[in-house]
């Protein structure tokens, strides 16, 4: 990856929390890319991914934890609780042994570097997701599409196989780093 994953997670949440602040009172209904996701669900599974990364980069499994970030956790204020979650999962990232510290997901043990890549990724598609669903620009950071792009094409086959995406969507012609990136996330831009 040219950029440090850290920095690319965090300029990630930033442009998802712009767009978090931009969703209109009527909109939070609205579907997404995101197949039975609408506006809420999409922010609501950020808010919660965002939740996890302290408790797992401190070295808690998934069952140490357990349900506490299950259902509901935008509340009255979904931007203060995007806000809220995205600050401590940006600064348990960047704390000193955060790359290195082993991490216990649901699927295995990996090092932060990998589960933060992974949270960069989905933060930098899921960006994307909630600019469609909202009608907002959504022309991603061609730096963060092109160290997502190099990571995920190592990665796309294991995605694939776990069900976590969808079919790649065919391209196209002349298609940018863009799409390129969003259609093996199996999204049509």
């Amino acid at each position: 990856m040219t950029i440090d994953v850290r920095e690319a997670y965090r300029r990630a949440l930033d442009d998802f929390g712009v767009l978090v602040h931009r969703i209109g009172p009527g909109q939070w209904e609205n579907p997404t890319p995101c197949v039975d996701w609408n506006v809420r669900a999409l922010v609501n599974h950020v808010v919660s991914e965002s939740l996890w990364v302290p408790e797992l980069l401190a070295g808690r499994s998934v069952g140490e934890v357990g349900d506490i970030f299950d259902g509901d956790l935008l509340g009255d204020d979904p931007p203060k609780a995007f806000d809220a979650a995205a600050m401590a999962a940006v600064h348990a990232a960047s704390a000193e042994h955060a790359l290195t510290r082993v991490t216990h997901l649901s699927f295995g043990d990996v090092p932060g570097a990998e589960y933060i890549t992974e949270l960069f990724a989905d933060a930098l598609i899921h960006t994307w997701d909630l600019a469609r669903a909202i009608g907002a620009g959504e022309r991603l950071d061609p730096e963060l599409v092109e160290a997502c792009a190099a990571w995920f094409a190592g990665a796309e086959e294991g995605y694939r196989q776990a069900g976590v995406i969808a079919e790649p969507q065919p391209l196209p012609p002349d298609p940018d780093a863009q799409t390129r990136l969003l259609a093996s996330w199996g999204r049509r831009a």
